[in-house]
């Protein structure tokens, strides 16, 4: 067996601090955008001469979170339900031999000021603090094949939660509206994804919720299918 080492590049900052409720896949979400610092000694204007004449990046990050749990041959992916185990090579898993992932992002521009060289991203599917290992430019003539075939996760997955904003947390986006204008559409879309683990969805009961989002401890209770924003308390 051989090994191999990685230096991390950069870091992702992103609206979602912890991984309950980030969504499966970049661009579910329209206002779940981030930003790519990059780390010395990468961060150089020239390492990313070029990148802006690209629309979409890849980009190569470590599952840190869920790294210590090892791997598994077999997983149960959500889009199954949660009950069906594939094996491991056939997901998305984070639960992998390396915790290596890739996400197709959106390139919105690069600021670079001083030491600091920072890409700015469109909607993504990644935690925050996530580590970023390489970056590569998406090439749409070899990269894009609309007629593959993917076997369980052929299309986008259903995102049609009703969401619903109690008094206490529709007073608290209107006082947030000014810094935070899209606020209940970035909530909306994030609990429309009904966030729950596999084996909680179609409970009967009644069940509370929370996730940290952005600045805001969002707090949502499950009733039926709908989904009842209570509070989103700043932290």
């Amino acid at each position: 067996m051989t090994s191999f080492s990685f230096e991390q590049i950069g870091t992702i900052h992103s609206p979602y601090k912890e991984k309950f409720a980030v969504p499966r896949q970049p661009g579910l979400i329209e206002d779940g955008g981030g930003e790519l610092h990059l780390h010395a000694p990468y961060n150089q204007p020239e390492a990313v001469r070029g990148l802006e004449d690209f629309s979409h990046l890849w980009v190569m990050f470590i599952f840190h979170q869920t790294m210590e749990g090892g791997w598994r041959p077999t997983v149960r992916p959500p889009r199954l339900g949660g009950n069906t185990r594939t094996g491991v090579f056939a997901t998305r898993s984070t639960f992998r031999p390396n915790p290596l992932g890739m996400s197709l992002v959106e390139l919105k521009g690069i600021r670079c000021q001083g030491q600091n060289v920072i890409l700015q991203l469109g909607s993504l599917d990644l935690v925050d603090g996530t580590p970023v290992v390489d970056i590569k430019p998406y090439l749409p003539f070899a990269e894009s094949h609309p007629e593959a075939r993917a076997g369980f996760a052929q299309h986008a997955p259903e995102a049609n939660m009703p969401v619903e904003f109690l008094p206490q947390a529709e007073q608290q986006l209107e006082e947030h509206a000014r810094q935070y204008p899209h606020l209940r559409r970035f909530i909306t879309q994030v609990l429309g994804q009904d966030p729950r683990p596999a084996y909680r969805k179609g409970e009967a009961a009644e069940r509370d919720y929370a996730v940290r989002l952005l600045e805001f401890n969002v707090r949502w209770r499950v009733t039926g299918s709908l989904n009842q924003v209570l509070s989103l308390d700043k932290d």
